[in-house]
């Protein structure tokens, strides 16, 4: 029960669209980020790791029309530790790595109540002025009246087939308690390319946040979805392995 209304599982999100932009972080500052959820960065390459930001319209799915702005961290998965480079790469191509939702601002209740109890989403309040449909994508999301991000996206090429169709695990922490929940997505006509991004940030904590990783910076890749279908299913609760300690 949400709100005095049931929701029955998985969640479905019939229509929605999205971009996004992937950019490259220093691992020292962004593993500090997450350290408490217990979960540990992947790294691309020595030294590096990938934070995405995306803006997504939700049109017609089970908690309504809604906006919402990710600040997503590729990490490893919660029962492994190390391993380097060549064991991320291969968990990043084998679908064994998940992504760590950080940030997730949204602008309706009811989706901000569910996300927070059923899978423990750290979703908050915030305002948003979007445009999905021009062939530059441009999104901008406050909350208490500061400004977080502003991102737009340029066009990119079309990707053959169903691009980036996958199942996740997505990674959550609230109220001291890391989840894990199955994310299922099937997109259609994505585009992407090399670069196209242009960030502002503003004087929001989460956009300190952001700014404290080294952004705005040139984006590695960016990605537009005009179709997505999504399914979530429960949340488990997991713990975690111990890191190892430090030498």
């Amino acid at each position: 029960m949400v709100l005095g209304t049931p929701i029955e599982m998985p969640v479905q999100v019939r229509t929605a669209t999205a971009f996004m932009a992937v950019f490259s972080v220093p691992v020292s500052p962004a593993q500090a980020l997450i350290d408490h959820t217990g979960l540990e960065l992947l790294q691309y390459r020595p030294g590096r790791g990938l934070c995405t930001l995306v803006f997504v319209d939700y049109v017609d799915g089970d908690l309504g029309p809604y906006n919402e702005f990710g600040v997503c961290f590729l990490v490893r998965d919660h029962a492994r530790r190390g391993g380097g480079v060549p064991q991320d790469l291969r968990d990043l191509a084998t679908g064994g790595a998940g992504a760590l939702i950080h940030q997730l601002p949204v602008d309706g209740e009811f989706t901000r109540a569910a996300g927070r109890g059923i899978w423990g989403f750290p979703k908050i309040l915030a305002d948003f002025d979007t445009d999905h449909r021009s062939d530059t994508k441009r999104g901008t999301v406050s909350c208490d009246g500061a400004l977080i991000a502003e991102l737009s996206v340029a066009p990119g090429l079309p990707v053959p087939g169903k691009g980036i169709a996958a199942s996740l695990a997505a990674y959550s922490h609230l109220d001291g308690v890391t989840r894990r929940t199955t994310w299922d997505m099937n997109p259609s006509g994505v585009r992407t390319r090399i670069g196209g991004a242009a960030l502002r940030l503003g004087t929001h904590p989460i956009a300190e946040e952001l700014r404290r990783l080294g952004l705005p910076r040139r984006a590695l890749v960016t990605s537009s979805i005009p179709d997505l279908r999504m399914t979530f299913g429960s949340a488990e609760t997991v713990t975690p392995a111990p890191r190892d300690p430090e030498p």
